[in-house]
């Protein structure tokens, strides 16, 4: 072989190792450089993701032996997903996050970041995963949310978020988990996006009543977590009735009826509800029994009175404690052949068996049990 072949060889070879070197986009690194310094460097500790973020480094030139082991992901030159691990960083999200175009993912939960979500976030055209969970943002919830057209996961639990929940959700076509508890927001439910799955916004400052509006669209709902509000008003037979919906926690509010729409949906699949901790007031629903999957029934500590209805029995979990219920509580409760979990402490009943696990909480005493009923209530009762 000739000196010049083997020269060209050895160019070509050379050419095309350079040309398979990533080199990381000057505005991804300008980007996480913005991120790190934003952060308090005593929250940094050695083992931690972002120690290893050393920008003598290329962060998406392979192998990470030494630096940038974790933390990020890339796709060829570009950032595509942030992912800190749980070490209790402390500091704020730059707005040149914005330059990290390329983004599917951002988690950066159960840490210690503060201060408003920068508005330049909610530009990034191919968010699909946004988790910042557990810290302590603040501020409003923005309406340019709405641009964030590929979002399918949003999660802001446990933070200080606060003002009303924007309209402008429902511009989230492609969102199918939306978690905003524990905060502080107001103000009623908007209207939520078409294809959302799983509701969660317990833990709010949520007020007015639930509106058919809200939930006209958002056929496919399986779970609506909305306890520890201040929600009121009667709880629509609509609600139970939406296609796809499985558990509802409504517990923790002040709602004062619930109204169950007759004949029941035999093709429901909702198979768990809690309704405790309200002021609901009256009968309790029989037919709250037929819908055909449901097994958990949670009413407990309202203003419920009666008598308990056989066809509760049907159910495997009920808790009824804290209310007025009277008369002897179903035989079937007490069946060998049916196994009932719950309570049925602390009402008005007559012969709950102490031997009975469901009756573990004593019952009240005729006195109050008579002031519930006005005076109205027999010894025999």
């Amino acid at each position: 072989m000739s000196t010049n072949l083997i020269s060209l060889l050895l160019l070509l070879s050379t050419t095309a190792t350079a040309t398979a070197i990533t080199t990381t986009a000057p505005s991804d690194i300008t980007a996480l450089k913005a991120i790190k310094s934003s952060i308090n460097p005593s929250t940094i500790l050695s083992y931690t993701c972002l120690h290893s973020w050393d920008f003598t480094s290329d962060p998406c030139k392979p192998p990470h032996v030494t630096h940038f082991l974790c933390g990020l992901s890339c796709s060829g030159n570009r950032v595509t997903q942030l992912t800190f691990d749980t070490a209790g960083y402390s500091g704020t999200l730059p707005s040149l996050v914005s330059q990290l175009t390329q983004l599917i993912t951002i988690d950066l939960s159960d840490n210690k970041f503060h201060g408003p979500i920068p508005n330049s976030l909610f530009s990034l055209p191919n968010l699909q995963t946004l988790i910042l969970g557990s810290n302590s943002f603040s501020g409003v919830i923005p309406l340019a949310i709405s641009n964030l057209k590929k979002l399918q996961t949003l999660d802001i639990s446990h933070n200080s978020m606060s003002g009303s929940l924007p309209n402008s959700l429902t511009q989230l076509t492609e969102l199918t988990r939306l978690d905003l508890s524990f905060n502080k927001l107001t103000g009623p439910i908007p209207n939520l996006p078409k294809h959302l799955i799983q509701l969660a916004l317990k833990g709010n400052l949520l007020s007015g009543y639930l509106q058919k509006q809200a939930f006209t669209d958002s056929t496919q709902l399986e779970v609506v977590e909305l306890s520890e509000n201040s929600l009121a008003g009667t709880i629509p037979g609509w609600f139970f009735i939406t296609p796809s919906l499985q558990q509802v926690n409504l517990a923790n509010n002040s709602f004062t009826g619930v109204e169950i729409l007759n004949p029941v949906n035999k093709h429901s699949n909702l198979v768990a509800v809690n309704l405790g901790f309200n002021k609901l007031a009256g009968y309790l629903p029989a037919n709250f029994s037929a819908y055909p999957m449901l097994a958990a029934l949670t009413l407990s500590y309202n203003k419920l009175i009666g008598r308990i209805p056989w066809e509760y029995s049907k159910l495997s979990r009920v808790f009824l404690d804290g209310n007025f219920l009277i008369g002897l509580p179903p035989k079937e409760f007490f069946s060998r052949r049916i196994s009932i979990s719950g309570s049925l402490g602390d009402n008005c009943l007559k012969s709950c068996p102490v031997s009975s696990e469901l009756c573990l909480k004593s019952q009240k005493p005729w006195s109050i049990c008579q002031k519930a009923y006005r005076g109205k209530l027999k010894p025999n009762f």
